[in-house]
């Protein structure tokens, strides 16, 4: 974003190319919902999205002015979501199989392209100083996509098939 050049191959490239596949496919999630509350959430996790990828886009040595930025309240409300959620589910005492509905579907795969995103920052991090406060969001949002597969699947009314399975 600041005029500095660096290959496709890029740490810094795979960074926020992940993280645009991630608002992608979150994009898709909403587009799928029809339920207020979680589209007005996921409307500002893609808009969080865009300041992380701009965040990443941006060599730290030449910093360009009037960018956003990733406030720690962003990962709160993350976390207010995830307890709100959680209190009107079941208690989890196994891992589950990915599916039950396609709307669950949907957020077991954008909460895998976000921890493939989360590494792909951290291995950044490695070379290019990153803002911590992203590093956490991304850790947090995959866990908000869990909970939110688990929430939409007791709306949706998605069976939730524990591993291992018992024969």
């Amino acid at each position: 974003m600041n005029g500095t050049r660096v290959p496709k191959s890029h740490e810094r490239v795979e960074a926020y190319g992940t993280l645009d596949e991630l608002n992608a496919f979150v994009g898709l999630i909403r587009d799928h919902l029809d339920l207020g509350n979680y589209r007005e959430v996921l409307l500002r996790i893609q808009e969080n999205l865009f300041i992380a990828e701009s965040m990443i886009a941006t060599d730290p040595d030449k910093p360009v002015k009037g960018l956003p930025d990733l406030p720690e309240t962003e990962i709160t409300l993350l976390e207010e979501e995830i307890d709100r959620m959680t209190a009107e589910l079941p208690p989890l005492d196994s891992f589950i199989l990915p599916g039950g509905d396609p709307h669950v579907s949907q957020c077991h795969v954008a909460r895998t392209v976000c921890r493939r995103a989360e590494r792909a920052v951290i291995r950044l991090h490695h070379i290019s100083a990153i803002n911590p406060v992203l590093i956490r969001y991304l850790n947090r949002l995959s866990d908000y996509l869990f909970v939110l597969a688990r929430r939409l699947g007791k709306e949706f009314h998605g069976e939730e098939i524990p591993w291992p399975r018992k024969k």
